[in-house]
């Protein structure tokens, strides 16, 4: 073997070992410093964010998590937005139906009638839109003030509590534009349902 082989083995067994090298240096950085840094920092600053935003009764048993709705069939309980996807986690999404699709429109039929049997108080008219129909998601964990207000009086007959107590409660759990600015004035339905389950001693 002649110097200039021994020299052109030489160089790719160098440029071999640096890529290597480097490879195990980014792999470090990127698959442990990093993730490390990145988890400690959010723990360290926002705790209850990082841990998924988790909500506990009066138990200290943990029910939900305040970004993920869930279904409350309970009369007794604020109900949600209806879900396409039963409120699962696992996979976020929505139906995408178009407003003449002739399964969208069974489907609130059928929750214009459950809305009438189980709130006779309530004309259908006074019903937000927003209560019979799917969100984007199918995990919204928030309805609107007027949404959780038209359920009063089903909740205030099902439990006793006044209509005057829970107009308190659901005017106590309406959360504010972000940032004054952004989205809408809304209510989340299990910190609401928490609440409301204090005040029962349930």
């Amino acid at each position: 073997m002649d110097s200039q082989s021994k020299s052109g083995s030489g160089n790719g067994f160098s440029i071999l070992s640096v890529a290597i090298r480097i490879s195990i240096v980014f792999m470090i950085i990127c698959g442990i410093l990093y993730p490390l840094a990145s988890t400690g920092a959010a723990q360290l600053l926002f705790p209850h964010q990082a841990n998924g935003s988790l909500l506990k009764d009066s138990s200290s048993e943990v029910t939900g998590s305040e970004l993920i709705g869930q279904s409350f069939t309970d009369p007794g309980f604020f109900q949600g937005r209806v879900s396409s996807i039963d409120h699962n986690a696992a996979g976020s999404g929505s139906n995408n139906f178009a407003p003449s699709n002739p399964a969208l429109i069974e489907r609130t039929k059928a929750s214009i009638e459950e809305w009438k049997a189980n709130n006779p108080e309530v004309p259908v008219d006074q019903v937000p839109i927003a209560l019979i129909t799917n969100s984007g998601s199918g995990l919204d964990p928030h309805i609107t003030p007027k949404s959780a207000s038209v359920q009063i009086p089903r909740i205030s007959k099902v439990t006793g509590l006044s209509q005057a107590e829970l107009e308190t409660l659901v005017k106590e759990h309406i959360e504010g534009r972000d940032l004054g600015l952004f989205g809408e004035e809304r209510v989340n339905v299990l910190k609401l349902n928490l609440a409301l389950s204090a005040k029962l001693g349930k």
